[in-house]
């Protein structure tokens, strides 16, 4: 038999609301161009390049947004851009794919489509031990960041015993939800604590075995879809909703995980843009066209118009062709709320 192939599945189907106004229902954050010059998820198609060749490249993503993401992603075949039906969460997403990848044999890295990653040699290093682990093992594998500072806005993973010494592979003793201040501190001092990036690494079929071991329900689902394939909305929006991390991750009794060190950021919020986006001498980070006097450490982006800033300070301030959003740095979190908040109204152009 052959050595086995690795393939990346990317998951790109996700709302991004906290990039809200910017980042829309039609064009969510992972279709945004936010660092550099082309959206993040063309770029994290990129960095994969040369380790997966794009012909062992699929995304899945709605139905909705299918069109855009094979017109960024002309290299990827259209055959595989998958288009869920809807969104059920992560585990019926991966577990979906699978079954649409036929890649039962081959080693698959799974990869949110919205991350920002700068050190992208680092990471396919780390992705390549990964996948060799992963072939001479038949093991299931995630990747966590060396955490930089203790983050109370991450999930953990709690390290165990050594793997592997050579490749740096340990076990993961548990994972832990996202901790308040005084805890992040205590794992970021302990050493022994790596942030939850949800990038995976496993043979295909091991991971539908560990679905029908712990989560029976998706996987006859599947089945059923396997069976109807004529039925697949009526049957899909019947999977149970779950991420893959309560669905199996946190299940698994023998899951291992290499560090990453890459100065990676999941760009989960407008504060988290401002502190890698260049700034002037008064630490204001800007885009398009923006006038400020006497403004200090704010972010200020006008997608259309212009934004004139004085006398402010730790502010971001977006400016779309129907929106002005204006929120405190140390706020930028409560954008979901808000957002949540149009939805319950009479909004949804906003959306």
């Amino acid at each position: 038999m052959s050595e086995p192939v690795l393939k990346a599945l990317i998951l790109a189907g996700g709302s991004g609301t906290r990039f809200w106004p910017l980042s829309r229902a039609r064009r969510p954050k992972q279709l945004l161009v936010l660092d550099g010059d082309e959206s993040l998820l063309a770029r994290t198609v990129r960095r994969l390049e040369p380790l997966v060749a794009s012909a062992d490249i699929w995304v899945c993503t709605t139905r909705a947004l299918a069109e855009q993401v094979s017109e960024q992603l002309p290299e990827v075949p259209t055959d595989q851009i998958l288009a869920e039906p809807e969104g059920r969460d992560t585990a019926p997403a991966i577990a979906w794919s699978l079954d649409r990848m036929e890649a039962r044999d081959d080693v698959v890295a799974v990869l949110p489509a919205d991350h920002r990653v700068r050190d992208e040699s680092s990471f396919r290093a780390t992705l390549s031990l990964a996948a060799e682990f992963v072939r001479t093992r038949d093991r299931v594998m995630t990747l966590g960041v060396l955490p930089r500072w203790a983050e109370p806005g991450f999930g953990y993973l709690e390290l165990g015993e050594v793997e592997d010494a050579n490749l740096g592979v340990r076990r993961v003793a548990a994972f832990k939800e996202k901790p308040d201040l005084e805890t992040a501190e205590r794992y970021l001092e302990s050493g022994n604590h790596l942030w939850n990036a949800g990038i995976f690494v496993f043979r295909g079929g091991r991971l539908l075995e560990l679905i029908s071991e712990h989560e029976p329900e998706l996987s006859d689902g599947l089945a059923k879809i396997r069976e109807q394939p004529g039925d697949l909305d009526r049957n899909y929006g019947r999977l149970p909703k779950i991420s893959i991390d309560f669905a199996v991750m946190e299940k698994c009794r023998d899951l291992a995980t290499l560090p990453l060190d890459c100065e990676w950021s999941d760009l989960g919020s407008w504060a988290a843009l401002a502190e890698i986006m260049e700034a002037d001498s008064a630490g204001n980070a800007t885009r398009g066209r923006v006038v400020t006097l006497d403004a200090r450490d704010n972010l200020l982006l006008a997608d259309e118009g212009t934004i004139a800033a004085v006398g402010v300070s730790g502010l971001v301030v977006i400016r779309t062709g129907d929106v002005v959003l204006v929120v405190s740095k140390e706020q930028t979190e409560k954008i979901k709320e808000l957002v949540d908040l149009l939805a319950r109204g009479e909004s949804e152009d906003l959306l």
